[in-house]
């Protein structure tokens, strides 16, 4: 950064979000951004979170005659930001070059408030050291960034999305405690090129990967095997998160499985790896995929997991057993090894909308619900034991068939009819009561509150605290 003319040169830094870059031109002058935004006029207000704080992820999309204004504020030619600033080209959500002026012509320009991932897409905080380095001082920045492109190997950080409401100075995990992670970015490299020679979209590959994983993630709470996530987690958390443990879980979520996710990747790509999911589809006479394939087997060795094979392979609704459905469609339409038809179709490498897991954002959004709404935080799966949930379903199935077998009993003499009907009626309402003894336990687990759970069932103080006195066996409806 020189000084000539009053101007402070300041470069900017490449992808960085217009807003971010404004950001920087202020301190250098030690003004806040605010201080300068007069020098645009606005449309629209500046991105806020529910809770209330500004969105660091804001950008801001200006015309022909704002850029003007910014390239004379900074002292860099337009060309050069026009490179550096992934925003620069957008006018109106459409790109135009960087030609279009502001309607006077002159000096004025004009910008818009928009967030930073519909304009160009994610967004991340930059690493504050690596500014510094660089810039002179260690100011904020915020640029766009993938998730495969979020560990500054040098510092050895984890850089966090900046679309969530994290709190102010929340811009990084420590990644010092866990090298396999700043491993994993490097790996990663080796991957994404394996992709491109194969004709993918090394993005497409990830996000796969990541589907896979971030579902294993999910249901890790479940695994007593799982030991290498949680001691990670509670790393990231600086030695304990346990403190508030579901939010550290979801913010520390992409950064504890990224090693994984590459791995997956890696695995995922290789021929080898299709030729066994084709293998064990039965390799052209077709069976269902067994739970104890070797696909998900050699697949749970390369994660460093060797039980997890027979999970994997059970997870019928997961994105893994779609990439295994594709590989094995397309094997059996074209005759061909996957692998071969690389770049000629892309169905392997699709995530549907459902599959594809909750960005850091969402996952906070929900958490500040919970705090409304005690409850409303936290998936059944994970926060239920997974025998109440199997005990209140076999229940509500006994109590379903229980039903369906009432449908003809309105037959025969009087005496018979009401006979069937009052007791097949009485045995269907015992099983409801059970289970919805069940449930309210299981509600309670969860963490909803126990006038919640009395309003919801329709019942009355006392009914829940003779459920839980009895543990919930028959307690009355």
């Amino acid at each position: 950064m020189t000084a000539r003319d009053g101007i402070f040169r300041t470069t900017p830094i490449a992808r960085e979000t217009t807003w971010s870059f404004v950001g920087r031109i202020a301190a250098r002058y030690g003004l806040e951004p605010t201080a300068v935004s007069g020098w645009w006029q606005w449309r629209g207000q500046r991105p806020r979170h529910e809770s209330g704080a500004v969105r660091a992820d804001a950008e801001v999309v200006l015309d022909g005659g704002g850029r003007r204004v910014l390239a004379g504020l900074c002292g860099v030619p337009e060309g050069v930001l026009g490179r550096a600033l992934p925003a620069w080209a957008v006018e109106n959500g459409t790109a135009d070059g960087g030609a279009a002026s502001g309607s006077d012509g002159g000096q004025a320009g004009r910008g818009v408030w928009r967030v930073a991932g519909a304009v160009v897409g994610p967004v991340a905080f930059g690493c504050r050291l690596c500014t510094a380095r660089r810039c002179g001082a260690p100011v904020g920045v915020v640029r766009y960034a993938r998730g495969w492109e979020r560990v500054c190997v040098r510092h050895g950080l984890w850089l966090l999305d900046a679309d969530a409401d994290l709190g102010k100075g929340m811009e990084f995990l420590d990644l010092r405690a866990l090298p396999e992670v700043v491993a994993a970015q490097r790996r990663w490299r080796v991957v994404a090129r394996r992709a491109v020679r194969a004709g993918v979209e090394p993005g497409s590959v990830f996000a796969m990967a990541r589907a896979v994983v971030c579902r294993w993630w999910e249901q890790a709470l479940e695994w007593e095997q799982e030991k290498v996530w949680p001691a990670r987690l509670h790393a990231l958390a600086g030695g304990d998160a346990s403190g508030d443990f579901w939010r550290w879980r979801a913010v520390g979520r992409d950064a504890a499985v990224f090693p994984e996710a590459v791995e997956v990747a890696a695995a995922l790509l290789d021929p080898a790896m299709a030729e066994l999911v084709w293998v064990d589809s039965g390799a052209g006479r077709p069976r269902p995929l067994p739970v104890d394939g070797e696909f998900c087997r050699q697949l749970g060795e390369r994660v460093g997991r060797g039980w997890l094979g027979r999970l994997a392979a059970a997870d019928l609704g997961g994105p893994l057993i779609a990439w295994m459905g594709a590989i094995i469609r397309e094997r059996r339409r074209t005759g061909a090894p996957a692998m071969v038809l690389a770049g000629e179709w892309d169905e392997r490498w699709r995530v549907r909308q459902e599959l594809r897991p909750p960005t850091t954002a969402a996952q906070l959004r929900v958490l500040g619900k919970d705090v409304r709404v005690p409850g409303s935080g936290t998936s059944w799966r994970s926060a239920v034991e997974p025998e109440r949930r199997m005990l209140i379903q076999g229940l509500l199935e006994d109590a379903q068939e229980q039903v369906e077998q009432l449908r003809g009993a309105q037959r025969g003499s009087s005496a018979e009819a009401s006979e069937r009907l009052l007791r097949g009626i009485a045995y269907t309402v015992g099983l409801l009561r059970q289970a919805a003894g069940e449930a309210a336990l299981g509600a309670l687990e969860a963490g909803v509150r126990a006038e919640d759970v009395v309003q919801w069932a329709g019942r009355s103080p006392a009914w829940l605290a003779e459920l839980l006195g009895d543990d919930g066996e028959g307690g009355p409806w």
